[in-house]
């Protein structure tokens, strides 16, 4: 069998349980006041949509893909529900990445393809912004992938990011109390400078 198909069956038979759209990610909704008043926005590998929702919802021309065709179609029911719009198409994501300077604004949440970062920084138009919020190696608990190709070194998502300028980071693993804070995940956003 095909890879994308395979990858396509597994995430549709992830998705096919779910009710309804989770939250947004924590790095969108810590900083939307670092959004554009207009412009147009991805959800890369958005699963469900809650990031795209948020950014329709912000006046963003939204677009979101992913590879599970049950994803995209409860995201277009979920859409039509709150009454925005989003474009949401099912794509390979590694295959077919965004074209470049394509999107004012670019989120990513829960998806790790290191291959991908070229392209996605590539995507952002001058003073685009990228979020990205994603598993760490040094997560403090089972939630995620256990696959280390798919989880962050420390700093990781910094190097990966170099060429944008960081307006916002945050990475804490285990160090001091981990009964608070933000766990598991680093989280980023960063600028594509025009300097």
């Amino acid at each position: 069998m095909h890879m994308e198909k395979r990858e396509q069956e597994k995430w549709n038979a992830h998705y096919l349980p779910s009710l309804e759209s989770p939250s947004p990610a924590e790095v969108l909704q810590q900083n939307p006041h670092l959004l554009p008043k207009q412009g147009k926005a991805l959800d890369l590998a958005c699963g469900l949509g809650a990031n795209a929702l948020l950014l329709a919802s912000h006046g963003l021309q939204t677009s979101a893909w992913d590879v599970s065709l049950v994803a995209i179609e409860k995201l277009k029911e979920q859409a039509c529900e709150k009454g925005l719009d989003v474009d949401a198409q099912t794509r390979d994501v590694v295959a077919r990445p965004p074209e470049p300077e394509s999107f004012d604004v670019v989120i990513v949440h829960r998806f790790l393809d290191r291959k991908l970062f070229p392209a996605l920084i590539n995507s952002l138009k001058p003073e685009g912004l990228l979020y990205y919020q994603t598993f760490i190696k040094q997560k403090g608990s089972d939630n995620g992938p256990s696959n280390p190709d798919y989880l962050l070194g420390p700093n990781e998502l910094l190097k990966l990011c170099a060429p944008l300028q960081i307006l916002f980071y945050r990475e804490e693993a285990r160090i001091g109390d981990v009964t608070q804070g933000f766990r598991d995940m680093a989280m980023m956003v960063g600028v594509k400078s025009i300097i």
